[in-house]
């Protein structure tokens, strides 16, 4: 039911301490970085993994494919009655303009996007200048700035991959050096921004924030972060994983 406001009763009244949220992809199931998001979230808070499997090899079939992704998210969020969803990879987003807007309208539960969260919480973190640091190409790359200086933020990408299997081979220190490297390049930024889970930092975000003097937003802690935050989440603090989830900062 719609308030007066045009927000869901659930929008508008947020679960305290909800149980059930779930991380939806529109690639394979095979994504070994899935694994480790589950250890992001509070303790009484289940992360369901969905893989909707609509590209494979290539992220760019995904393009244009707006209204198979909404049906699928539809049905999925009527069958598992979730509290709260989190929609994966920033090229799903930017190849079908809209999508979260529309999301939104079509779901009466609160919903996040990587580009939405990372977002969320830069803005937190006062971050206008960042370092964006991606799997992706330089197409894909200029596509995300775009996105991101239409919302405020001024991003610099100088570090793209040709293919994505090439950033799922770094180990956790080739990662620190390759993102030691890009940050000399850019010179001062607010803030270093992952997105794309696929070049992984999880287990040296605070590695590189201690080290490298500065903050960390990579997508999957965002995401666990924002939408736990409009479910009434306000309370936590969770090691190991960058100052986001250690300092769980206010929503704006």
């Amino acid at each position: 039911m719609k308030t007066e406001t045009g927000k869901t009763m659930r929008e508008a009244n947020p679960v305290k301490k909800a149980g059930r949220i779930a991380l939806i992809s529109c690639g394979p199931k095979t994504r070994s970085h899935f694994s480790g998001v589950g250890p992001l979230a509070p303790p009484g808070v289940t992360v369901d993994i969905e893989a909707l499997e609509i590209y494979s090899d290539s992220l760019y079939t995904i393009e244009n494919r707006k209204p198979q992704i909404l049906g699928r998210i539809k049905d999925l969020v009527a069958e598992h009655q979730w509290d709260g969803i989190m929609l994966v990879a920033a090229p799903t987003e930017v190849l079908n303009p809209g999508l979260l807007a529309d999301l939104k309208a079509a779901l009466d539960i609160p919903v996040t996007t990587a580009l939405d969260a990372c977002v969320a919480a830069l803005g937190a973190y006062r971050a206008r200048r960042v370092l964006l640091l991606t799997p992706f190409d330089a197409r894909l790359n200029a596509l995300i700035v775009a996105h991101l200086e239409m919302l405020g933020v001024s991003a610099v990408a100088p570090s793209p991959f040709e293919l994505l299997g090439d950033a799922i081979k770094l180990t956790p220190d080739q990662v620190f050096d390759h993102t030691k490297k890009a940050l000399a390049e850019v010179g001062p930024v607010d803030a270093i921004y992952f997105q794309g889970a696929v070049l992984d930092p999880l287990k040296i975000l605070d590695r590189i924030e201690s080290e490298l003097k500065t903050t960390v937003i990579a997508s999957n802690p965002a995401m666990i972060w924002c939408i736990l935050s409009r479910l009434g989440h306000h309370d936590h603090s969770i090691a190991n994983f960058g100052k986001l989830l250690r300092e769980w900062p206010a929503l704006a």
